[in-house]
């Protein structure tokens, strides 16, 4: 049996909705706890169980921690096209020029001139990010290019333009920058874990084996050691040290986003084969993540690709398969579950040819 994930999210925050997706074949969630927690998600974490109750189903509940992953701060929705210039700093996200500013004050003085869009990063971002780097946004889907930098931030152009908004994702290409494995709001959420009926813990960017043995520390301290680890790899530093990461971790996830984010993209599939091929030489489980059904998110169909995309990756030896956006927020979170479980157990049947 392959387990199906979805992702906690608006769209299927319902009962009834969540009731028909376990239906479907759902066997477990992620909450994605970047931006949020498990006492802000009481509600959605009530009904997720309670719709597994109804269905007869004994759910996973997997909460994604902030862990060292870089993200924008709180930013005003704004679409960046090519050619654009925007400015990053520690300031709140906001345009210059109009009737709003910046609440920090912490813009470049010449901002305004520009009428500049005004992108709030983590300070570590600042101090690494040098004039000529690659900035990827929101998993790649806008991307800049540094201009100059000052004590008051980074001016930037956009190479490749896409809506942005708070909290997404960002990279400096071919640049590792260093935050703590776990911050205070993934030991927060840690400490409720137990009480929430959390039964894994995915942890972001992992480095090493060495995360993971930390994690686990923090985790039989606070009385969740009942808990698996599942280690995201998503970037080449993973990869490199994936050895070390399989023995300390329960589960693989092949994050594709982020990793695709740290390499050319017609490199990825043959990284995934790679570690789906460690995963099995070394008896660990691992599951296939991002964009399986991405055309999902506006159709109730998937592409044929998609759907082959599924199919190789449970032949591949996959664990478990995830959709992300496709529940979280696109319009047919149930189709979605619907197409995943059907096509993972199309490939199960095919194996036993």
């Amino acid at each position: 049996m392959v387990e199906i994930y979805g992702t906690l999210g608006p769209a299927c925050a319902n009962q009834s909705t969540l009731e028909q997706m376990f239906q479907a074949g759902l066997t477990g969630m992620r909450l994605n706890l970047s931006h949020t927690g498990l006492k802000e998600s009481a509600t959605l974490v009530h009904n997720f169980k309670k719709a597994a109750e109804r269905a007869g189903v004994i759910p996973q509940l997997l909460i994604d921690m902030q862990g060292p992953e870089l993200r924008i701060g709180k930013l005003e929705e704004v679409k960046l096209k090519e050619g654009m210039q925007v400015i990053l700093t520690d300031g709140e996200g906001v345009f210059i020029g109009g009737a709003k500013h910046s609440n920090s004050d912490t813009a470049p003085k010449n901002a305004a001139l520009t009428q500049n869009v005004i992108i709030p990063v983590q300070t570590e971002v600042l101090a690494a990010v040098e004039v000529g780097d690659e900035v990827l946004l929101n998993d790649g889907r806008v991307a800049l290019s540094v201009l100059g930098k000052s004590v008051d931030g980074a001016s930037a152009v956009v190479m490749r333009g896409g809506t942005l908004s708070s909290h997404k994702s960002i990279k400096i290409v071919g640049k590792q920058v260093q935050l703590p494995v776990l911050t205070a709001h993934d030991v927060e959420n840690i400490c409720l874990a137990r009480e929430y009926g959390v039964t894994g813990l995915m942890q972001p960017f992992v480095k090493n084996g060495e995360d993971l043995a930390q994690v686990r520390e923090v985790l039989k301290t606070h009385a969740a050691d009942h808990i698996k680890i599942f280690a995201k790899i998503e970037n080449r530093l993973a990869v490199e040290h994936l050895d070390s990461i399989l023995k300390e971790a329960d589960v693989i996830i092949i994050a594709r986003g982020d990793l695709g984010n740290d390499m050319e993209l017609w490199e990825l599939p043959a990284v995934q084969k790679d570690i789906a091929f460690a995963c099995a030489r070394a008896g660990k489980p691992f599951i296939v993540v991002t964009q399986m059904l991405a055309s999902m998110e506006a159709s109730p169909v998937p592409t044929r690709a998609e759907v082959s995309d599924i199919f190789n990756a449970v032949l591949d030896g996959a664990y478990g398969v995830m959709i992300t956006g496709e529940s979280a927020v696109g319009q047919y979170p149930v189709e979605a579950v619907r197409y995943l479980a059907n096509t993972a157990r199309e490939a199960v049947e095919y194996l036993g040819k």
